[in-house]
């Protein structure tokens, strides 16, 4: 199947009109010494689409500056549409990629097939996906463990840093003290911070580590509700729909301590935080005002008590 001609057309094109000097931003991601752009490519915005979507997005994505790129095998074939994808600038990207399997026989599996489809004998950074429970951080770290694969692929030369998603506040923060992590990806979202208790603990414990610190969720409104239909196939929750507060959001996230944020699994969105990134500076106290009296009124996509 081949996208319509308007969609790819409309990134071929994307960028046209930006300011010559238009660049993203990089910062260095925690202790590792790498350099990342501030807006990294979510390889979730491929599953489910063509060949060439891919092709041309990744390119167009590298050719604005964009240096890296997260994917997993959970993002259904996201995986095999990035790998071709990205070869021809596979030397000069960061490839990060995830396991959801928490234990070494899985994430060995995970890791081998991985490497397979993204055409690489490495990654940049590999990450234990999604840690949701304390009893999964404790199945990663026992006997038997995912993590006993990941610490013999670093060693092997397979991994280059370790890191890890989440998506509990007492997830992460057993994690970061059963390991020093070089990264963690985690929601950091307006309304989760100010709305949800959800955010603040664990960014603050990993700055205080050195980690580096990877965003998700920027560009978050709330959680679909029961029985709503996605408004986009590879976004579970509901984006900001209003260009000004989704600018703002996304504000709110990088004038944090953060090296990167991974936008929604949509490309327009995907394209538009590209955009919003050709002026950006830090957020001022009136916009954190503005976005402090929505989230009041928002429920967040995550909660802790």
């Amino acid at each position: 199947m081949q996208p319509k001609s308007d969609i790819i057309n409309e990134i071929r094109s994307f960028g046209e009109n930006f300011s010559p000097s238009y660049h993203i931003p990089k910062r260095v991601l925690g202790k590792t010494g790498e350099k990342l752009s501030i807006i990294g490519f979510g390889g979730i915005m491929l599953n489910e689409n063509p060949q060439n979507f891919a092709n041309e997005l990744v390119a167009k994505a590298f050719e604005l500056g964009v240096n890296y790129y997260d994917v997993a095998p959970k993002y259904g074939n996201a995986e095999e549409k990035l790998g071709p994808a990205l070869r021809p600038y596979r030397k000069n990207c960061f490839l990060a990629c995830k396991t959801k399997e928490r234990s070494a026989v899985g994430a060995q599996k995970d890791l081998e097939n991985s490497l397979d489809k993204l055409q690489t004998d490495h990654f940049d950074l590999y990450q234990l996906h999604e840690l949701s429970t304390v009893k999964e951080v404790e199945a990663a770290f026992s006997s038997g463990g995912a993590m006993e694969t990941v610490v013999k692929a670093r060693k092997e030369g397979k991994i280059r840093f370790v890191g890890f998603s989440a998506h509990s506040v007492d997830a992460a923060m057993m994690a970061m003290n059963n390991y020093d992590f070089d990264s963690i990806l985690f929601p950091i979202n307006f309304a989760c911070w100010n709305s949800g208790n959800f955010g603040p603990q664990v960014y603050t414990e990993a700055e205080k580590r050195g980690m580096g610190i990877l965003a998700l969720k920027s560009m978050a409104l709330k959680r679909m509700n029961e029985g709503e239909e996605l408004i986009y196939k590879n976004v579970w929750y509901r984006p900001i729909a209003n260009e000004k507060i989704m600018k703002l959001a996304l504000k709110f996230t990088l004038s944090k301590h953060v090296t990167a944020a991974i936008p929604p699994g949509q490309y327009t969105l995907f394209l538009k935080a590209l955009e919003f990134i050709g002026d950006f500076n830090t957020i001022t106290e009136q916009e954190t005002h503005q976005l402090l009296a929505l989230a009041k009124e928002t429920m967040p996509v995550f909660m802790h008590a």
